[in-house]
């Protein structure tokens, strides 16, 4: 068990937490979620001893072990692939240094003797004669073949970096696992692997993640931060949203009878309980849901920005031809002989491991680089919004947002501008921050203003929930789903794809697989589907 008791945290005059008491228990998964700032990445800080609260104080189990995610890709860059894995499990990686150097010792004394005897009994007791091949097996779980297991970790390209540093924290089964962002640079089918390690954990995970889909999955609590407090709640984070939801609708709907909302949550609540997603917790969480009332679920204080893609004029039917299409990058293939019709009202995810081919070609068809080889030819009622993975060059200027979103505006008059700036998040002040010191977060709403401004009748997107936060995400999601045009995207989060996209192509610098009128969870079981790929993946 791991329990913060009163804890609050100050930076100058800004309060992040304030009196925060909230226990963790083993055997479940802890989603802790909250606006971008509100201090999610934070709290695991302080859950770890990294950060010292202002006041308050973190208890922890006797004996028990807490692994975290490390965000320094560079950290180990010194050590073994192997050994970075083992380094997971401190008192056991530090029990294998002490037994090489005494064993190493040429002046070997009995006072060494006895104490390497101590140590074997250490050793065995933490499984440490298992340890290589646990570590091995977790890598290649994570994807990370063995030919790279004896490399130091400074030979690995970041995105392999990053599982390394997933596997370090989920060697030696801790106890208390804390988790920030862990599925960022997974694969779909390394992402599966994680949902199904976390959905038999016995011990406790607590993870900070925007990936719907992944919390849904894993979660059988909702730690949610919002008025500086952290609020739990039994379930996963639909049921969290949608009882959040309903609790503000029944706030705010004033003339009702307060018998019908109760009534109207109780229903809500009972049907959701009836379908515990972890059966082995589903007896305890069905008496927790069965307890709650209309007072223990509080409406959000987040808000979201009204995101709607409108149709300036319609596209026809000639949209996009692409004829024997090829690009290399620095000497490497992206993709060869690339041939593609793409039909009016098709709605396409571009899947797969490696993230800069769909880049490459969102670029190539955006006329930003020129392809090697082959033509594309778009139809001559199209009209595009282009959301760049890479958006640094766009708010390489000095202006405020209201002048920067001036550029692709009709209306003139500051008025218009704020107003619909406003429904983006950015009211008062905040419209008049310069666009070089916008956060991640705040540069892609600017974005996302900017396509909706353009009305095209073509959206492309290259992972446009990349520094968004969940309320954000679940907007954007909507939108998509309802904009009546044509979307070529690309993105990690699962919940998006498999309700957006009506098509999925996954290209390989030896080919692509294209199903059309196929879901994601479709093309992802889909036998065929996997003998195609294993030929292109070779």
């Amino acid at each position: 068990m791991i329990s913060a008791n009163g804890v609050s945290l100050r930076y100058g005059k800004r309060t992040l937490f304030l009196d925060v008491n909230i226990t963790f228990s083993p055997g479940n998964c802890y989603g802790l979620i909250g606006a971008n700032g509100s201090g999610k990445s934070t709290f695991l800080k302080i859950l770890s001893g990294e950060v010292d609260s202002t006041k308050g104080d973190i208890a922890v189990s006797p004996d028990k072990r807490i692994s975290v995610l490390e965000q320094d890709q560079f950290a180990f860059d010194e050590y073994t692939v192997l050994n970075t894995v083992i380094r997971g499990h401190k008192k056991l990686y530090d029990i294998m240094i002490e037994r090489d150097d005494i064993c190493a010792n040429e002046n070997f004394s009995d006072e060494d003797g006895i104490r390497l005897a101590d140590l074997e009994g250490e050793f065995a007791d933490l499984d440490g004669w298992n340890a290589e091949p646990n570590a091995a097996k977790l890598l290649s779980d994570l994807g990370i073949p063995e030919e790279f297991h004896d490399l130091q970790m400074k030979q690995l390209e970041g995105g392999r970096k990053v599982r390394v540093l997933l596997a370090q924290a989920l060697f030696g089964n801790p106890d208390i696992l804390l988790l920030d962002e862990p599925t960022n640079h997974l694969d779909v089918e390394t992402c599966m692997w994680l949902e199904g390690f976390l959905y038999n954990f016995e011990n406790i995970a607590i993870v900070v993640s925007h990936d719907r889909h992944f919390l849904n999955k894993v979660c059988t609590h909702i730690a949610d931060i919002d008025y500086g407090k952290i609020q739990l709640y039994p379930g996963n984070f639909r049921f969290w949203l949608q009882s959040s939801q309903l609790a503000l609708k029944q706030r705010n709907d004033y003339n009702k009878k307060t018998l019908e909302k109760r009534k109207e949550l109780q229903v809500f609540i009972a049907r959701f309980s009836a379908n515990a997603s972890k059966s082995k917790q589903a007896t305890s969480r069905k008496r927790a849901l069965e307890k709650l009332t209309l007072e223990d679920i509080k409406p959000s204080s987040r808000k979201s920005p009204y995101i709607n893609f409108k149709v300036e004029k319609d596209a026809g039917n000639n949209l996009l031809s692409i004829k024997g299409l090829s690009k290399s990058v620095d000497g490497v293939t992206m993709f060869k002989d690339l041939s593609i019709k793409i039909e009016r009202n098709d709605k396409i995810a571009f899947v797969g491991s490696q993230n800069l081919i769909k880049s490459t070609l969102f670029r190539v068809l955006m006329g930003e680089t020129p392809a090697d080889e082959g033509t594309f030819k778009w139809g001559a009622a199209t009209s595009r919004a282009y959301f760049p993975k890479d958006n640094a060059k766009y708010f390489d200027l000095d202006l405020n947002i209201v002048e920067w979103l001036r550029q692709y505006i009709r209306a003139t008059d500051d008025a218009s501008v704020r107003g619909f700036l406003g429904r983006m998040l950015f009211s008062g002040e905040e419209s008049l921050k310069s666009v070089r010191v916008l956060s991640g977060g705040e540069k892609v709403r600017c974005i996302l203003a900017r396509m909706m401004l353009v009305q095209g009748n073509v959206l492309i997107l290259d992972e446009p929930t990349n520094h968004l936060d969940l309320e954000s995400i679940a907007s954007l999601n909507k939108a998509l789903e309802e904009f009546p045009g044509t979307i070529l995207f690309s993105s990690h989060d699962h919940q998006l794809v498999q309700t957006v996209a009506n098509r999925i192509i996954e290209i390989t610098p030896h080919g692509f697989v294209d199903r059309v009128m196929t879901t994601y969870d479709e093309y992802l079981s889909d036998k065929s589907v996997k003998k195609q790929l294993q030929k292109l993946y070779p």
